[in-house]
């Protein structure tokens, strides 16, 4: 059996924790502002210390939630933000990076992604980045929701700095297992899974709580530890409920056996072919 790793090694020699937190649709319903900061909460003081969020959750909404959840932490916390691909153009990348430090309220940003692929050139955004990281904005780069073909782009345009690719990835999309995942560990470029418990459609799969039971834990915590079991994988599953963050910082502690990874193989198969990366 083998234990998840705590910590990713990316491209710079720096690490990131294996296990984070997510935000997405955070920070959009007042009511709730206060538990999703408990939840961010129990997540840092059980280690979960990587935090993603972006400019699009909530038009900034989440950003700034996740700032008032580290205030006065800030130097725990591995801090991910995005960039929309309308604004990332050279000047606009580095004008909408602004806008969330602002918005976050810290003075840099650990890893800055581009969202998705968009219509502006991927040189001027990489020169945008690079600006960026010379001002001490942002301390890396990578990309998000990026397929084999665009990640062959990246890398011709030149971007082989880039420190990963946030991609959606869990039991019930393994596409990327084929030839995405293949080729980034090749070129060490860690990932880090997002909506790696489906949104929370794998909690009642048959398999899944099967072998949650059997571990005596709960199905969440089986579907993050698959992920943390893979070479150079984060997941950054989202919760707003203090409890529900624990239990996925407890994901850490669970060890699959071979049999439970064969079961799972037969209940999720592997690709057999390439597939379109897919994103929500």
């Amino acid at each position: 059996m083998t234990l998840p790793a705590a910590s990713i090694e990316l491209p710079s020699g720096q690490s990131m924790p294996a296990l984070g937190q997510g935000t997405w649709y955070l920070g959009e319903r007042p009511a709730r502002r206060r538990d999703e900061i408990a939840a961010l909460h129990a997540g840092l003081d059980r280690g979960m210390t990587l935090i993603d969020t972006a400019e699009m959750y909530g038009d900034g909404a989440s950003e700034e939630l996740v700032g008032e959840a580290i205030l006065g932490r800030r130097p725990d916390v591995f801090l991910v933000d995005k960039v929309l691909p309308s604004n990332a153009s050279r000047r606009g990348t580095v004008q909408a990076c602004r806008r969330s430090l602002q918005r976050l309220g810290v003075d840099h940003i650990d890893l800055y992604l581009l969202h998705w692929r968009g219509s502006n050139p991927l040189a001027e955004t990489i020169e945008a980045f690079a600006e960026l990281v010379d001002a001490g904005d942002i301390g890396q780069w990578g990309v998000s929701n990026f397929d084999l073909s665009d990640m062959t782009e990246l890398l011709e345009a030149g971007g082989s700095a880039c420190a990963t690719n946030q991609i959606l990835y869990n039991l019930t999309r393994r596409g990327p297992e084929y030839d995405l995942l293949p080729w980034l560990r090749e070129h060490r470029i860690p990932v880090m899974a997002y909506s790696p418990i489906e949104q929370g459609r794998l909690l009642g799969h048959p398999q899944v709580a099967e072998t949650a039971a059997r571990h005596g834990v709960t199905p969440a915590q089986v579907a993050l530890a698959w992920l943390l079991r893979q070479e150079g994988v984060a997941a950054i599953p989202r919760s707003s409920n203090a409890e529900h963050t624990r239990e996925n910082a407890e994901a850490r502690d669970l060890q699959l056996s071979e049999q439970d990874m064969a079961a799972l193989d037969r209940a999720f198969p592997p690709p057999a072919g390439p597939q379109p990366l897919e994103m929500l």
